[in-house]
C-alpha cells in the first residue's frame, strides 16, 4: 500500500484551516501552503510540512471532486424533472442504478489504496446495508413489476374471454385465446 499523503498526514484542524485557504480567492496555493507550514511550525509539528505541489495536487483533486458533485446535483436536476411523470418502478430502478454506481465510485479510492478515502469498518458496514436494502429494493420493484404485468395479461384474458363468448366462440376456442394471452404452453 502506498505511504499516505502530507495533506492526509495533517492533523484534522490543519487540514480545515487549508480547506479554508484554498476555498478563499485571495490566497494563492503557494501561500495555502506556507501557511499552514507555519501554523505546523508555531505547533511544533514541522515534521509534517506539506510542499507546494503536495497542496497543488491536492487542490486539483479536490476541485475534480467538486466538479463531479456539481455535474451530478445538475443531472439529477434534470432526471428529476424528466421523471415527475415516469411510473414508480421506473424511477425506483434508476434511483437503485444511481445509488450502485455512488457506492462503487466511494469505494473504488478506498480499493486503489487511497489513503484520504480509508474507509473504517463503521463506513463499510453502512455500505454493506445500503447495498443490501438496495438489492431487496430491486427485488421488491421486480415482483411489483411482475405481479402488475400478470394482472394486466389476467385482465385481458378475461376481457377476451368475455367478447370471445359473447361472439359465440367455442368453449375449447375461448381456452386456447386465453392461455394465449396468458402465455401458457398446452
Amino acid at each position: 500500500m502506498s505511504r499516505p499523503s502530507s495533506i492526509a498526514r495533517l492533523p484534522r484542524d490543519v487540514r480545515d484551516k487549508l480547506h479554508q485557504f484554498l476555498a478563499d480567492p485571495a490566497v494563492t496555493q503557494i501561500e495555502a501552503a506556507e501557511l499552514v507550514n507555519e501554523l505546523l511550525q508555531q505547533r511544533g509539528e514541522a515534521d509534517k510540512q506539506v510542499s507546494k505541489s503536495a497542496v497543488n495536487r491536492y487542490a486539483m483533486r479536490m476541485e475534480d471532486v467538486g466538479k463531479k458533485l456539481r455535474e451530478s446535483r445538475e443531472v439529477a436536476e434534470i432526471w428529476i424533472g424528466k421523471l415527475g411523470n415516469q411510473p414508480a418502478s421506473e424511477v425506483g430502478k434508476l434511483l437503485n442504478e444511481v445509488l450502485r454506481t455512488l457506492a462503487f465510485e466511494l469505494t473504488l479510492p478506498a480499493l486503489e489504496g487511497d489513503e484520504d478515502a480509508k474507509m473504517t469498518p463503521k463506513m463499510i458496514n453502512q455500505l454493506a446495508l445500503a447495498v443490501q436494502r438496495l438489492e431487496s429494493a430491486a427485488g421488491q420493484n421486480q415482483k411489483i413489476t411482475a405481479e402488475a404485468k400478470r394482472q394486466a395479461r389476467e385482465e385481458a384474458a378475461q376481457a377476451a374471454e368475455t367478447i370471445a363468448k359473447r361472439d359465440g366462440l367455442s368453449s375449447e376456442s375461448v381456452q386456447e385465446l386465453r392461455r394465449a394471452i396468458l402465455g401458457v404452453q398446452t
